[in-house]
């Protein structure tokens, strides 16, 4: 996979491109990271890359004859054609699930927004999909690509390794997006608190079944939007939760 970044700040993200699972994929040629300098496409000699709204307004908003030759340039080094993102705080949620559908591609091209956003003639020419981490708003969109990339990267066969670990994170469709449950590591017992025991008693169909009465109570007081209609009617009569109450 390659994933491309134009940016304003390319300086922002390269240090996180570089550690843990980012160089790890990149050391294992699973994906190759580039980021494109939107300052190269500037235009006159102190290369702008935004402008003054049209209509009025406050801020500032990236050209399209910035972006657009950009992303074309990006799109020139490689031989498949690249799905473009754009951050927006318009745009649709991020999740895992479309974590999971971007981790097939072959090449992703991320567009760093930033000011009062791009050009709506940028969007609409590169064919660009407008997408937010959430319902914030940050300074710009390296943050989003940043979170974006390494939620994608890590889900690359090969990247993690557990074999399979990201499968069993929060709202993976391995887990029925429901969200993971706690989690407990030595020592047993700490502070007087100790590791629920059906983890240790090495009953793999008990833990199993454990884990996933957890992971439904938990999502149920945390994150009830992510249940399944199958999951609430079990809830409601009283299901086993693990003992979580």
């Amino acid at each position: 996979m390659i994933i491309q970044v134009v940016t304003l700040f390319p300086e922002m993200m390269a240090g996180v491109f570089e550690t843990s699972i980012m160089k790890r994929a990149q050391d294992k040629a699973l994906v190759e990271l580039r980021l494109v300098p939107l300052r190269w496409f500037g235009v006159g000699p102190h290369r702008i890359t935004d402008d003054y709204p049209f209509g009025g307004g406050v801020g500032m908003v990236l050209r399209p004859d910035v972006v657009v030759p950009a992303v074309e340039w990006a799109m020139m080094h490689h031989a498949l054609p690249g799905k473009v993102v754009v951050t927006s705080a318009q745009g649709t949620p991020f999740g895992q699930k479309t974590a999971e559908a971007w981790s097939h591609c072959e090449h992703l091209i991320f567009v760093a927004g930033h000011y009062e956003g791009v050009d709506q003639r940028a969007i609409d020419l590169l064919r660009a999909e407008e997408v937010s981490v959430g319902d914030f708003v940050v300074t710009g969109g390296e943050l989003p690509v940043m979170i974006m990339v390494d939620a994608v990267v890590r889900l690359l066969p090969g990247v993690l390794g557990a074999r399979g670990g990201a499968l069993e994170d929060s709202f993976s469709q391995d887990l029925d997006g429901l969200l993971e449950g706690p989690q407990y590591t030595r020592p047993q017992n700490y502070r007087n608190l100790e590791v629920p025991g059906v983890l240790v008693s090495g009953n793999h169909a008990k833990v199993a079944d454990y884990k996933r009465n957890v992971r439904q109570e938990v999502t149920r007081s945390r994150r009830p939007d992510l249940l399944h209609d199958s999951d609430v009617h079990l809830l409601k009569k009283g299901g086993d939760t693990g003992g979580l109450h």
